[in-house]
């Protein structure tokens, strides 16, 4: 078992914590031509990734896709069974009284503050941490998420199943287990731009272009579906 981070917006975090998001799409880098559709009798999609062995050495090279002429697509976020830990925007928890940071009672790192909860954190609450702008105001207290350690992170997810798809093949139950609400209403404004007749997954293609860029839906790259519960001991049911 493997175990590898993983970058979540404050909004998804929400909605992992609620176990409302058991479902997360990554582009597939480098992009796979379109003739990789018909690999495998054109059940490609329907074919979960598998170990791959290398021609030359017949020992495991990755978890992904091989085609008929040894092209590889590595899944770089696991297999079934494999672990996530998120990454998500934080810092560290100092003491009101003593403005000094307050370790875990396991002796590893530090208590957090996690933005994505709505606190407020102001500067001088987190003594050695504290950072100034050129101009002498303090910088936000706030870390980013690409810089969170392990031992920050409170959030730990179980890869439950893998497979790849185009973008715009998800379907209205795969939106909502990405987050998006339940369609409410049969046509709106932004399920007219995205061509979709249910809300859910035109919010999430609105989502899309939020993270990726405005135009990123419309290139519908191939994407991982990566399945997921957590693993933190906290029950998404």
């Amino acid at each position: 078992m493997s175990e590898k981070p993983i970058l979540f917006s404050g909004a998804m975090v929400r909605a992992i914590l609620e176990g409302r998001k058991t479902q997360t799409r990554r582009v597939i880098k480098p992009q796979p031509s379109d003739e990789i559709d018909d690999l495998h009798g054109g059940e490609f999609r329907k074919r979960a990734p598998y170990k791959t062995e290398c021609p030359a050495t017949g020992r495991n090279v990755g978890f992904g896709f091989q085609d008929d002429d040894d092209r590889f697509w590595h899944c770089p976020y696991g297999a079934p069974g494999d672990r996530l830990w998120v990454r998500e925007t934080w810092c560290p928890k100092a003491d009101p009284l003593t403005s000094r940071l307050i370790y875990h009672s396991n002796g590893v790192g530090y208590q957090c503050h996690y933005r994505a909860d709505g606190e407020e954190v102001f500067c001088d609450d987190v003594d050695g941490f504290t950072e100034w702008n050129k101009d002498g105001t303090f910088k936000s207290p706030w870390k980013p998420s690409i810089h969170m350690p392990r031992w920050a992170s409170r959030i730990t997810l179980e890869i439950t199943g893998v497979r790849v798809e185009r973008l715009q093949e998800i379907s209205q139950a795969d939106a909502i287990a990405e987050g998006a609400p339940p369609s409410h209403r049969s046509i709106d404004k932004v399920s007219q731009e995205f061509g979709f007749p249910d809300f859910s997954r035109s919010w999430y293609a609105q989502l899309w272009e939020s993270i990726n860029g405005k135009g990123s839906w419309e290139k519908n790259p191939w994407v991982w579906v990566i399945e997921f519960k957590r693993a933190d001991g906290v029950s998404d049911e």
